[in-house]
């Protein structure tokens, strides 16, 4: 797929992207280095190869995005962890170049006038949102109105 540059409006290009929904329901999990360190030590307990997953390490937490299954593997052994669930991913299948100004914000912006949560989570070329299942409908109806296909 060509990487689009910022010849067009944001609005432009949100009209050029589908936005795709992943089957899974995810969680998000919140651990402590140390927590993570061991959970580590075992490779059963790590995300499936084929499944979408996300590590994310700052100074203060380690971050998991799992789906259910993956969920369900390691929750025995993460039990101090910090835990959200019945999160859905929306991915914009549109690759920007990174001098592209305002996408994320513009998607944001659209969701929150229609009081919906999001965790937005940018990947090397497409950005991602996390939603609530139970938002999932309400998201799906305001951004369809802007996007070229709801897959």
């Amino acid at each position: 797929m060509e990487i689009v540059k910022d010849k067009q409006s944001v609005a432009e290009l949100l009209h050029t992207a589908r936005l795709e929904v992943a089957p899974e329901t995810f969680y998000l999990v919140g651990l402590r280095h140390e927590d993570w360190r061991r959970l580590l030590e075992n490779p059963e307990l790590s995300p499936r190869g084929q499944a979408p997953f996300m590590v994310f390490s700052d100074a203060h937490e380690v971050t998991l995005l799992l789906d259910e299954i993956d969920w369900r593997t390691i929750r025995h052994a993460a039990r101090d962890a910090q835990v959200e669930g019945a999160f859905r991913l929306l991915t914009f299948d549109i690759v920007l170049g990174w001098d592209v100004v305002g996408f994320l914000a513009r998607v944001t912006q659209i969701l929150a006038e229609a009081g919906i949560s999001v965790g937005a989570l940018s990947a090397f070329s497409r950005d991602h949102l996390l939603i609530k299942q139970e938002d999932l409908g309400k998201a799906l109806q305001v951004l369809g109105e802007h996007v070229a296909e709801l897959c």
